[in-house]
């Protein structure tokens, strides 16, 4: 089956290939660091890490772009008020930034970009639009004339014929049914940090910064651009008007777009106390790989409702997977190889991947590989899982892995790697061969306070992460 993915522009499921049948020209909006990413956020990251990385196992190569938007109103704002510079303010969040995608795992793509580091190619933007007429000045800033652009609104697929002409918003963010001219160029208010540029001081809109971005490093039309629903209207459809007011040619081929994360069936808010950061949940004692694990497991386009069952769930999801790779690893399997299972694996295998070649259908991939395990796992009780069918067991969890990423347990700061664990069974293993169980116990006590639980089975001693 070829791989599709839902197009935003067209409301279809299409099949994807890159224009240029080898690399996948993707860009995906980043944060915005004017505080600590939330769990919201982190999952539209998520999903364009997963995104990302079923396309390299799909044999592209990747020219992936995400920026770093570290200037627009929320910034200035709360640097003034810190008595900061905009460098100052968003240094610390920025890092935060990538210090959360490094432990929720988010692979990094090949170009991070600092929008205050490309202002002058917003400004040669700027130059081409008014160029050809989509611009205009007023009171010191300069806007785009979204009148001239006969197609604004075929992204958010809203009609906006019935416009007012003339009517003009400063503001990087409004509503969404709220289409009026949006500003380029921002004059600067008091003692605002500006750029000096030929159409006057000030700072670039929120909306140039992509698509000046996007285009410098990926060329006039991309393959993929993607981020959270919320950024459909104004922010997406805004960078269509800008790109292909400059180039005449459509902007990206496919939009994709993650759903909302609510939190216990909530709309997250500040007023309600029910927005979370990775790093909250992690003091909480969850490890980062079970956040990841729940925010990758419902399909991108539907709706996640966060709970801490559901929680509670991807951990004990996640360490029945390491039991089964443990008993893999440990178990002593009779000779031979049974056909049947062979074939069961390579049906796992097979429905995973047609279920990510489904426009990223997660919920389907991964109920393939459990319901591998479960079977796997009565197989292993009955005595018909052979030493030959090993290989197959552990071919369906690198590839369930390379694309999830949750086998591995986080080590914390005072934690044992490892191997570090490996040794310590080791020794209470000789300790117990030789019947010194003081020496057994402590083992099993000082592991216990590390944070690591031991199950005596007749294959050996097992071992997860609390």
């Amino acid at each position: 089956m070829p791989l599709r993915f839902y197009n935003t522009l067209t409301l279809k499921v299409e099949p994807f290939a890159p224009a240029d049948g080898k690399i996948v020209r993707m860009y995906t909006c980043g944060p915005t660091v004017y505080n600590y990413a939330h769990i919201g956020n982190l999952r539209t990251f998520a999903f364009e890490d997963v995104l990302r990385r079923w396309l390299l196992a799909r044999g592209f190569a990747m020219k992936h772009v995400m920026n770093i938007t570290d200037v627009d109103d929320k910034i200035i704002r709360n640097a003034g008020a810190k008595n900061q510079t905009i460098a100052e303010y968003t240094a610390e969040y920025t890092t935060a930034f990538e210090e959360d995608a490094a432990k929720l795992r988010l692979q990094r793509p090949e170009y991070m970009v600092k929008a205050t580091e490309h202002i002058p190619e917003m400004v040669q933007a700027i130059e081409a639009l008014t160029a050809k007429g989509y611009t205009y000045q007023s009171d010191g800033s300069v806007y785009y004339r979204i009148s001239r652009f006969p197609e604004y609104g075929k992204l958010s697929h809203n009609d906006f014929s019935g416009i007012r002409a003339g009517a003009r918003v400063d503001v990087d963010e409004y509503d969404k049914a709220d289409a009026r001219d949006f500003v380029l160029w921002k004059a600067p208010k008091g003692a605002e940090p500006f750029w000096d540029t030929p159409f006057g001081p000030g700072r670039p809109g929120w909306h140039i910064e992509c698509s000046a971005m996007a285009m410098k490093y990926l060329g006039e039309t991309l393959d993929i651009h993607a981020g959270g629903v919320d950024l459909i209207f104004p922010h997406h459809e805004n960078e269509i008007a800008q790109s292909e007011g400059i180039t005449c040619k459509p902007f990206a081929r496919f939009w994709m777009h993650c759903e909302f994360l609510n939190v216990d069936s909530q709309k997250m808010s500040k007023s309600v106390g029910n927005i979370y950061t990775l790093r909250e949940l992690m003091e909480m004692g969850h490890a980062p790989e079970t956040v990841r694990y729940l925010l990758i497991s419902v399909p991108y386009r539907k709706k996640l409702n966060f709970t801490f069952d559901g929680l509670q769930a991807a951990k004990t999801t996640i360490d029945r997977l390491r039991n089964f790779k443990m008993r893999l690893e440990t178990a002593k399997f009779a000779a031979g190889v049974s056909e049947k299972l062979t074939e069961r694996a390579a049906t796992a295998v097979q429905s995973f991947e047609d279920s990510l070649d489904d426009d990223l259908n997660t919920a389907e991939a991964l109920a393939a590989v459990f319901e591998y395990v479960r079977d796997a796992n009565t197989a292993m009780d009955s005595g018909e899982f052979c030493a030959g069918n090993v290989a197959g067991a552990f071919d369906l969890l690198r590839r369930f892995d390379d694309i999830v990423d949750v086998l591995r347990p986080t080590v914390t700061e005072t934690g044992l790697s490892d191997d570090q664990i490996t040794l310590k069974i080791q020794e209470r293993s000789a300790a117990k061969k030789v019947k010194n169980f003081a020496l057994s116990d402590q083992i099993r006590g000082e592991l216990l306070e590390a944070g690591v639980v031991l199950e005596d089975t007749k294959d050996g001693a097992r071992w997860k992460r609390k």
